[in-house]
């Protein structure tokens, strides 16, 4: 251990793991967002195709109601964080827009330490009991006709907030570099 206390190393240790840390929770939020934002494309052609079937051929389908549901859900949980990270979030921009890159930083990372950051663990502690009742049970829908297997979208509720945290964490280290290290926040 002393060797990493030599020229001040520790510190590029603990920086580049910093980095490390930031790249990783970006790089997985952008694929996986990127990946999700298909789904939109998706549930609009299933609206579509829910909407004739109700108004054209006066029949609807259950299942095509929660697939709609399912798919809105997934992307709206999934890809939180790659909102986060791209700055996509509703914001009280009144006061926040006047203010300099600094005390921005300052704010986003108060609020992350102490809002974001302990939800999402909240969340993702409190889903579980939900969540391992449900792939335990093998939940289907309670709705004639609808969707078989409703645990694997209870699933989506921990793994959602999972990446947000990800990204909150990685939001509150381009923080701290913008605060401390005088660095422009990426």
């Amino acid at each position: 251990m002393p060797l990493l206390y030599n020229n001040g190393s520790w510190r590029m240790v603990t920086l580049k793991f910093l980095r490390f840390i930031v790249r990783w929770c970006d790089l997985i939020n952008d694929k996986i967002g990127h990946g999700v934002s298909w789904l939109v494309l998706a549930m609009v052609l299933i609206t579509i195709w829910d909407v004739a079937l109700r108004y054209l051929f006066k029949a609807g389908s259950v299942m095509v109601q929660e697939l709609e549901w399912h798919f809105f859900g997934i992307n709206f949980l999934i890809a939180a964080g790659f909102t986060l990270k791209n700055n996509g979030h509703v914001r009280v921009d009144i006061f926040y827009d006047k203010i300099d890159q600094k005390k921005k930083a300052f704010v986003d990372l108060v609020g992350n330490l102490l809002f974001l950051i302990p939800y999402c663990l909240m969340v993702i502690w409190m889903s579980y009991p939900f969540v391992a009742n449900s792939w335990s049970l093998r939940e289907c829908s309670p709705d004639p006709g609808g969707l078989p297997a409703r645990y694997v979208i209870k699933a989506v509720l921990p793994s959602g907030f999972f990446l947000l945290l990800i990204q909150g964490i990685s939001e509150a280290i381009k923080n701290f570099f913008v605060l401390w290290g005088g660095e422009e926040k990426t």
